[in-house]
C-alpha cells in the first residue's frame, strides 16, 4: 500500500565522463554528461527495474542542479525530497577511463548542495511512504549530513521500513587521502571506522566490498572484518568480491568467504569498473524488495554490475528490467557487452524515455523542414527563407500552448533560428539529415562525411532522412542507400539521438499493400532500426496491417509511425487519417505544405503580414490536429 519502493539518501551530482578511453585524465579532449551520486546511481538503476523510488538530497540553483532534476523526472525517480540550495553549487565529478584498471576521477565537491543536507530535509511523512531507505556512507562522514541521515534511520525504523547501507568508501571524502586520490577506494583509518561503527546496527541490509568492509569493521582481513561488522550487526552482510562474485551472509560468518550464499556470475570484460557498485546494488534491491531469496538478488546483482562494467558511465549503463531479462535468458554472447547489437538494440529501446522529456503517444507535427520547396518561390531569399520559418514556429507554439504531443520539423540550414528557439519548449523536434530530393540517397554536406557534426546536435533533435526507395530497386541503388541511411543511423546510435527514418514509394514506382513492409524488412535486414517511422497515408487496412507487422516482427520497442502530407488537399488527409488511426502504432501525422504551402506564397510575395501569416497556418495546423484527434477517437469508440 505504500507509495513508494525505496528512498535512497545522499550524493547528487554531475558526472563528466572524459570521451576518449585510454588516456589520461590531462589529455581528455570532450566529456559526456550524466547525473551521478551513488544515491542517485541507486535510484535511477532501481526505476529502472521496475521499482518506485525517491532520492533526498541537494541540488544547487544553476543549470546542473536543473539537469539533475529533469533527468531523475526522465528516469521515474521522485523528486519530491530533492531540496534546492540557493548558496551552494551542484556537486560535479571528472571521470576517465585509462584502462581495465585505473579510473582517474576527480571531486569537487567544496561545499557542495548535497553536503548541505540537513535534519530539516527530512520529513516524515515522505519517509512513512515508503517501504526501505537506503543511504550511503558520504554522508556518515560529516555531523550535519549524519544527523539527517540517521532522522531518516530513526523514522523508517518508526514506521516499519527496511534499511540498508552502500559503505561506499571513498577515502578522499572522509578526509583522509588528498583532492588527486579520488580513484582510492581504501585508506586504513581508525576514526571512519568509529564513526561508522556507531550506526552499523540500524540497517537490515549493508553491501560492500571487500575493502569497504575492511573498514567497517576496522581490519585487512576479510572475515576478521565481516565478525566485526557481524558483532554489532544483525543486518545482512552482502560481500562483494569484484570478478569472484559476492556472497551474503545473513548470520554467523562461517569460516570461509565460500560458505556463504552466492549467486550465477557473468564473464565479461572489464571496461569500466566506476558505477558497478551501484548497478549491483540496483539489482540487489530489485530482488530484496521483490521477495526474491539471496541467490536470485545476488544474480540480478552481478548482471546489473556486469551491464555496468562493460559500459561507458554510470546511469546510462544500468538495464531496464526486460533489457535485464532478456540478458539472463540470452546469457553471454560477446564478452564486450557493449558491442552485442541485439543486447544495446533492447537497451536503447528500453530506456529511451530516459533520453528525452515528452509524452509522444500522440504525435501531431508541424513539418516546415522544406528546403527546396520555398527555394524555388518567388521572392524567396536566404534572410526571408529564415523569418518565415520563424513565423511557422510561432504558428506551431500557439497551437501547442503548452501541451504535450504536439513537435515540429525543421532544418538547420534555413530554419537554423527557429530550430534553436524550439529547443526547451515542449515540442519534439525532428531535423533533416538528407541533401532535398536526392536519388540515390545524399547527406546536407554540413553532416560532414563521417557525419561527425551530429555530436553538435541538440541532445533532444531527432535524426529525420527521407530516402525515395522501391523495392524494384536495382541492387546497386538498393546497396548504396542502405548503405548510407545505416551510416548515419549508427552515427546517431553514437551521439545518442533518436532516427526517425521517412521512405517514399510512391514517387519511383507503382505501389501496393505490400510495398512500404517489403521496404520496411528491407532496412531491418540491413541493421538500420528506426525509433521512428514516416510512411506515406495508405489507403487500405491491409497496407497499414502489413507495415506494422514488419515494423513489430523486428522492433516491439519502435517509438511509432506517423503519416506524412506529401502537400495533399486536407480532406484526403482527413480520409487517410480515417485508416490509419486504426492502428495504434501509427501515433500522428506529419504535414507541412498542406499547412503552410499557399501561406508561404503569399507571404514572399508581400501579399500577407507576418501576423496574418501566423494565423492562417494556427488555423491550418490546428484543424488538422482536430482531424486526428476525431479520427482516433471514433476508432477507438468502434474497436470497443
Amino acid at each position: 500500500m505504500k507509495k513508494l519502493d525505496v528512498i535512497t539518501i545522499g550524493r547528487a551530482g554531475v558526472d563528466l565522463y572524459g570521451a576518449q578511453v585510454g588516456g589520461r585524465l590531462e589529455d581528455m579532449g570532450s566529456f559526456e554528461k550524466y547525473i551521478g551520486g551513488s544515491p542517485t546511481n541507486i535510484a535511477c538503476g532501481s526505476a529502472r527495474l521496475g521499482l518506485k523510488t525517491a532520492l533526498i538530497s541537494r541540488v544547487g540553483d544553476e543549470h546542473m542542479g536543473r539537469f539533475i532534476l529533469e533527468q531523475l523526472a526522465r528516469e521515474g525517480v521522485s523528486t519530491q525530497g530533492v531540496k534546492i540550495d540557493p548558496e551552494r553549487l551542484t556537486a560535479l565529478v571528472i571521470l576517465g577511463i585509462r584502462d581495465d584498471t585505473q579510473f582517474p576521477l576527480i571531486f569537487y565537491r567544496e561545499n557542495c548542495a548535497d553536503m548541505a543536507l540537513s535534519e530539516d530535509d527530512i520529513d516524515e511523512a515522505f519517509i512513512a511512504s515508503a517501504r526501505a531507505v537506503v543511504v550511503t556512507g558520504t554522508h556518515l562522514s560529516n555531523t550535519r549530513t549524519e544527523a539527517a541521515v540517521l532522522k531518516a534511520l530513526t523514522l523508517a525504523r518508526k514506521h516499519g521500513l527496511r534499511t540498508a547501507l552502500d559503505i561506499d568508501y571513498r577515502p578522499n571524502l572522509w578526509g583522509v587521502a588528498g583532492h588527486g586520490d579520488g580513484e582510492s577506494r581504501f585508506v586504513e583509518s581508525a576514526k571512519v571506522t568509529a564513526r561508522l561503527k556507531t550506526s552499523l546496527h540500524l540497517f537490515d541490509l549493508i553491501v560492500g566490498t571487500e575493502e569497504e568492509f575492511y573498514i567497517a569493521g576496522g581490519s585487512t582481513d576479510t572475515l576478521d572484518a565481516l565478525r566485526a561488522v557481524r558483532a554489532v550487526s544483525g543486518a545482512t552482510l552482502v560481500c562483494k568480491r569484484g570478478p569472484l562474485g559476492a556472497v551474503a551472509f545473513e548470520a554467523a560468518i562461517p569460516a570461509s568467504l565460500e560458505d556463504g550464499q552466492t549467486g550465477q556470475g557473468f564473464p565479461i570484460e572489464v571496461f569500466n569498473v566506476l558505477g558497478a557498485g551501484d548497478g549491483f546494488f540496483s539489482g540487489l534491491l530489485r530482488g530484496w524488495m521483490t521477495g526474491e531469496d539471496w541467490p536470485i538478488s545476488l544474480k540480478f546483482a552481478n548482471a546489473c554490475g556486469a551491464f555496468a562494467v562493460s559500459r561507458h558511465g554510470c546511469t546510462p549503463a544500468y538495464p531496464s528490467f526486460e533489457e535485464l531479462q532478456f540478458f539472463l535468458k540470452r546469457g553471454v554472447v560477446r564478452p564486450d557487452l557493449r558491442n552485442d547489437p541485439d543486447l544495446e538494440q533492447m537497451h536503447w529501446s528500453t530506456t529511451r524515455r530516459t533520453r528525452v522529456d515528452g509524452d509522444w503517444s500522440t504525435m501531431r507535427v508541424f513539418a516546415f523542414d522544406h528546403r527546396v520547396q520555398l527555394e524555388q518561390m518567388t521572392g524567396y531569399t536566404l534572410q526571408k527563407g529564415a523569418a518565415f520559418k520563424e513565423l511557422c514556429l510561432e504558428a506551431a507554439l500557439r497551437v501547442q500552448a503548452g501541451n504535450p504531443g504536439y513537435g515540429i520539423l525543421c532544418d538547420n540550414r534555413i530554419g537554423r533560428s527557429a530550430l534553436h528557439r524550439a529547443s526547451g519548449s515542449g515540442l519534439w523536434i525532428g531535423r533533416p539529415a538528407e541533401w532535398p530530393g536526392s536519388r540515390p540517397l545524399t547527406l546536407e554536406p554540413e553532416l560532414g562525411l563521417d557525419c561527425g557534426t551530429l555530436s553538435e546536435w541538440a541532445r533532444e533533435d531527432v535524426v529525420k532522412v527521407l530516402c525515395f526507395c522501391h523495392p524494384d530497386d536495382d541492387a546497386a541503388t538498393l546497396a548504396e542507400q542502405e548503405t548510407t541511411v545505416k551510416r548515419l543511423f549508427q552515427a546517431a546510435r553514437r551521439n545518442r539521438l533518436e532516427f526517425l527514418l521517412e521512405i517514399i514509394p510512391s514517387k519511383v514506382g507503382a505501389i501496393d499493400d505490400h510495398t512500404a513492409a517489403t521496404l520496411i524488412e528491407q532496412f531491418y535486414a540491413a541493421g538500420v532500426y528506426p525509433d521512428w517511422w514516416k510512411l506515406e497515408p495508405m489507403k487500405t487496412a491491409a497496407g497499414w496491417a502489413n507495415a506494422i507487422d514488419a515494423i513489430e516482427a523486428r522492433d516491439r520497442h519502435t517509438r511509432g509511425i506517423v503519416v506524412l502530407g506529401l502537400d495533399a488537399p486536407e480532406a484526403e488527409l482527413s480520409a487517410s487519417f480515417d485508416v490509419a488511426a486504426r492502428f495504434d502504432l501509427v501515433k500522428g501525422f506529419a504535414v507541412g505544405r498542406t499547412i503552410f504551402g499557399d501561406v508561404a506564397r503569399q507571404w514572399f510575395a508581400g501579399d500577407v503580414t507576418d501576423a496574418d501569416a501566423v494565423e492562417e497556418m494556427a488555423k491550418r495546423y490546428a484543424r488538422l490536429c482536430s482531424i486526428w484527434d476525431a479520427a482516433r477517437t471514433k476508432a477507438r469508440e468502434q474497436a470497443a
